[in-house]
């Protein structure tokens, strides 16, 4: 793939099944080979900002990993020209640690670039970092893979030998 000018929410809802109000990413910025680049307004009205830290609103931090793995299944989807219904859903199989660098407030917006490192059969290993005006937010290392690869795995352990 080269690199594309910003796609917008559509082709973000065509790769991924993920809707509102649990879809985090609002466009491509840019996507290529090894890696792409997404970008997401966090909404000023979240719900979950009634909770956590209501005179001081944040980000939950799991809200964020969750907008950087949504980034890497739409990274994968695009790289398989998209999930065909016998592959299920991408979904997260392991998480390598996150570390956090700033809050991010209501109405900020993230920028985030996931790499690949490695792809193993149906897993993809994957790096991302998200920034906000050029500094670091937070970075994780993380395993995609279908939900069919899991489900073929399960069977294949579950069966006699």
């Amino acid at each position: 793939m080269t690199n594309v000018t910003t796609i917008e929410r559509a082709a973000v809802e065509a790769a991924i099944p993920h809707r509102d109000p649990f879809l985090f990413v609002d466009r491509i910025l840019e996507e290529a080979e090894g890696h792409i680049r997404t970008e997401w307004t966090v909404p000023a009205d979240a719900s979950w900002f009634e909770g956590h830290y209501p005179r001081e609103p944040v980000t939950p931090g799991v809200i964020l990993c969750e907008h950087v793995f949504q980034s890497g299944a739409i990274y994968v989807s695009r790289q398989l020209k998209g999930f065909r219904e016998s592959d299920g859903i991408p979904v997260m199989s392991k998480i390598e640690g996150a570390r956090f660098k700033r809050l991010v407030r209501p109405g900020e917006t993230l920028e985030t670039k996931v790499s690949l490192v490695e792809r193993v059969g149906p897993a993809w290993y994957l790096t991302g970092v998200s920034t906000m005006s050029g500094k670091t937010i937070m970075r994780t290392t993380f395993v995609l893979t279908a939900t069919s690869a899991a489900r073929d795995a399960l069977a294949e352990g579950a069966a006699p030998r």
